[in-house]
Formats: C-alpha cells, structure tokens, sequence
C-alpha cells in the first residue's frame, strides 16, 4: 500500500492554484453551492453489484450477434475472449483507483488527477458520449422487441415512454432506485437461465448450426471472413461488457466506497464473463429462423442470429416454439434485461453530467440536486439528448442499431485508453497516492488494457458505413472542447471534490 494522503476528507483550498494551472482559473462559489449540489450514501456493494451487471445485461440481449455477420462464430468467439481481457485488465485498474480517489466523476476524476483539467474533460465527454448514446440504443432494441409483441404501437411510443418513467423513477432517491433495478437484473438473469437449460434439455442446440453463415472465397467455415473478421467483430463483443466501468460513478453514494466498489467490480465482472460464453455459444446454435422481406431467401441459427435485431426473442421461439405461452412469457419477461440496462446507464449519464458540471467544466445549474439528493435536472437533460440522437439517426435513415452502437464503442475505447494511461502515469508520478486496493495485475495489466483498447478504437472504424455517425462523436468532442477552452476553463470550481483533490495532491507533490 503506497503512501498514506487520504483523499476523501475536505482537504482545505490549495494556496496558489493559479500558479499550478496558469491557463485555467478558479472563481469561488458560496457555501450554498454545494448544499444544492448534495448526493446521499445509502449504496450498499450488492446495489452496486447489480448496478454494474445491470448496466451491462441488455448486451446479452441484443446487438452482440452484429458480430456475428462481421466475423462469423469463430471471430466473434476470438473478438470476445480478446475483449473480455480488455474488460478484466480495466476492472482491477479503475477498482484500484477509484478506491484511491473516491469521486462522482469516476473516470473524469481519474484522468483529472493524471493529466490536468483538459485531461479530465476530454475523459468527461468521452464518458458522456457513451452514457448518453447507450440509453438511445436500449431504447431502440427495447422498441425492437416490443413491437414483436405489438405491432401495431410504432417504436418512438415505447422509447418516449420508457425515457419519461425510468428518468422518473432515478429523479426520487439513488436507494430505491437501485433496487428497482437489483429487480431486473435478477429477472434477466433468470430469463437468461431459462434460455440456456431449454435449449441444452431440449435437444435444441445444434453445434453444426454455430459454423452455417457462407465463408467467403478461401475462408474455413468457422471464420467466414477470415482473420479481418475477428477486426471487424470487436466492437460488437465489446457490448458484452460495457458500461460495467460506470461503476466509479456511485463513489459519494456508497456506503463505502473504497471497499464495494472493487467488490462489485469483480464480481459484476466475473458474471458478466459466464453468461457473455453462455449466450454466444448457445444463442447462435439454435434453430432460429430468418425469412429475409426483399429476397425471400431463409436464414437458420448463426445465419439467422446474425440479421435480426431481438436475437434472444428468436432463441426463445426456436427453443419453445411459435407462439406459445412460454415463448411470450420469457419474451415478455426478456425485457427486463434492456430496461436493467436502460435503466442503470440513465443512472451514469446524470452522475457524470453532475459532476463535470459541478466542477465548472459544463453549465453549473445541470448539476443543482433535488429534495431527494438526487441529480434532477442532469437527468433530464441527459433524456433530452438521448431522445434527439436517436431521432437524428432514425430520420436519416441509417441502420440504426448498428449504427449506434459504432458511435457508444467509440467514445467508451476513448476513455479506456485514458483511463489506462492514466494509471500508469499516476503510478510512476504519485507512488505517495494512498491506494487501499491494488490491482493484482498492476502496470502490466494496465499496458496490456491500454494495447487492446488502441485496437478496439481502430476496430470501431473498420466498417465505412457507420464512419459518419464516429465521425458525428468526433463533432460533440470538438464542440464540447470549444465551449471549455473559450468559456468554462476560466470558471472552474476549485472546491469540487475532484478539483479539490488534484490541486491538493499537486501541491504536496511539489513540496516533496
């Protein structure tokens, strides 16, 4: 354990702030400031295990057999054990350092403390690009398996009336919002269990079916597109797991921070490993089937997985049949995946909205709290722009679930290859940060994090036809960093816990 300089306690203004951030200024805030700007700790880890596996489940529901048109079983099978350790080392690595600097701004906070306020704000909009497009695209695969139950409601109704009760339901207290959420995360995962003792008892898995999707010339069966298909399927493997790092984000909510969050880190983690292997293997070897509308032509198991939008709804009806009451049972209950996930990334785009504008960084009235000390007006700012994203998308016509999810990859491996540089610049230059957890994997498993998101990066780039919707993310960056360097980096708030801190650890540093 290095060091012993606490970073939770008040730590007292910093006495020459200017002279460590010459560019950047500070103004003072009243103490009322931050008696609107109050959060409250009631968040036990077993809240923020389901938290954390909730954020992430819906990606066993949909949008992970993408990956399967890009790269056929067999890369997807390489593209996600490579993700998977891309996840692992960035688990041990942020549970290290948000045990170290316990902040709301998770990830902003982090990368605050390595590389100076335009660090953290660059992490910061990274972080909002992920938290705020990912809600737009649950929405859109919870409109998707809706509308295999009633066709007749078109998707926009579901996706505004989803935004409106669970934006609702976060906007009345983090406790009982939480466990709103442990409710459909269990029911998911109950669901997901259901699928997977059925078609193993059944008979219904197929292995021959995995390996059916047509190789192209001179590739083997299990890797139809040769080895650019494993390339290609990452970015879709990667929504196995994403949006576990939002995790960080409950740190002034939990009861005790620097203990549970690690915890549910690992344990969130370790689940999400088992049932990503259960539901590549087994969804995609089941005899699903896909008549396509323009050609008639007839799609079965990965074949058929590959092209349709609510894979588990087709496993569901090709294990127990068409129409039948289990079928709309579990398909009725298979929901609940999406909205534990829905509902937990609404959770992290207000908490990162609240803390970059806390801190000055974005317009400080996002971040005034609630009666019941939640982030109100964060969430519903965050609904706005969720709302208008996928509409901009839907309107013009584009693919849209793929689509999205290309542009939630891309801003997430952004702030992976921060967050990993961070740590190891953090451990080179601030051996005295007291840090109560250390990664096992330490530097190295940092590095290795650090190569395999610099691969992801260039893999959610790989497929030209959503290049205009990263290149869409690249814009808001631009945007977001004008704003910052024209407006909010003269009127920063030196007493956020995360500007606290950094200008307090940067003194004492220069004082050793």
């Amino acid at each position: 354990m290095a060091g012993q300089i606490p970073t939770d306690r008040n730590p007292g203004h910093p006495a020459d702030e200017g002279a460590l951030e010459a560019w950047v200024s500070y103004e003072p805030v009243e103490a009322a400031y931050f008696q609107k700007r109050q959060l409250r700790r009631s968040v036990g880890w077993g809240l923020l295990w389901a938290l954390g596996v909730g954020a992430v489940i819906s990606g066993n529901f949909s949008g992970w057999n993408f990956g399967l048109a890009a790269g056929g079983f067999g890369g997807m099978a390489i593209a996600t054990l490579l993700t998977a350790v891309l996840y692992i080392c960035l688990v041990y690595t942020i549970s290290e350092l948000s045990a170290a600097l316990p902040h709301a701004g998770g990830f902003y906070s982090f990368v605050r403390h390595a590389f100076g306020p335009l660090g953290g704000f660059l992490s910061g909009i990274t972080d909002l690009i992920e938290y705020l497009i990912t809600p737009a695209l649950i929405a859109f695969f919870i409109g998707a398996y809706l509308n295999s139950l009633f066709p007749a409601a078109p998707p926009p109704i579901w996706w505004l009336l989803f935004y409106a009760i669970f934006v609702g339901i976060n906007i009345l207290g983090v406790e009982p919002s939480l466990k709103v959420g442990l409710v459909f995360t269990v029911i998911a995962l109950a669901v997901l269990v259901d699928f997977y003792l059925g078609a193993v008892l059944s008979g219904k898995f197929q292995p021959g079916l995995l390996l059916n999707i047509a190789p192209t010339e001179g590739n083997p069966a299990w890797l139809p597109n040769g080895v650019g298909g494993i390339f290609g399927a990452i970015p879709y493997a990667i929504w196995f797991f994403l949006a576990i790092e939002q995790l960080p984000l409950s740190a002034e909510e939990a009861t005790d921070s620097r203990r549970d969050i690690p915890r549910a880190l690992l344990l969130g983690i370790a689940t999400l490993l088992v049932f990503s292997l259960l539901t590549l293997v087994l969804n995609s070897g089941v005899p699903a089937t896909l008549v396509t509308a323009d050609t008639n032509e007839t799609f079965v198991g990965a074949a058929a997985i590959a092209r349709t939008t609510a894979p588990l709804a087709d496993g569901l009806r090709a294990v127990f049949g068409e129409g039948t009451v289990a079928t709309r049972t579990l398909t009725f209950l298979a929901l609940t995946g999406l909205i534990a996930s829905f509902h937990a990334v609404i959770y992290a785009y207000s908490r990162s909205l609240f803390a970059l504008s806390r801190a000055g960084y974005l317009p400080r009235w996002i971040s005034v709290t609630s009666q019941y000390r939640t982030p109100a007006i964060a969430l519903l700012v965050g609904a706005a722009v969720g709302l208008l994203c996928i509409g901009l998308i839907e309107l013009a016509g584009q693919a849209i679930g793929p689509a999205l999810l290309n542009m939630v990859v891309f801003g997430a491996v952004l702030s992976y290859i921060l967050v990993f540089a961070s740590y190891l610049k953090l451990k080179r230059d601030r051996p005295e940060l007291y840090r109560p957890y250390l990664s096992p994997l330490g530097s190295a498993g940092a590095w290795v994090g650090l190569i395999l998101s610099i691969v992801a990066l260039v893999a959610s780039l790989a497929d030209p036809n959503y290049r205009p919707g990263i290149r869409g993310v690249l814009v808001v960056i631009a945007i977001l960093l004008a704003y910052f360097f024209l407006y909010s980096r003269r009127r920063l708030v030196s007493r956020a816990p995360e500007e606290e801190t950094a200008l307090l650890l940067r003194v004492l540093h220069e004082l050793r």
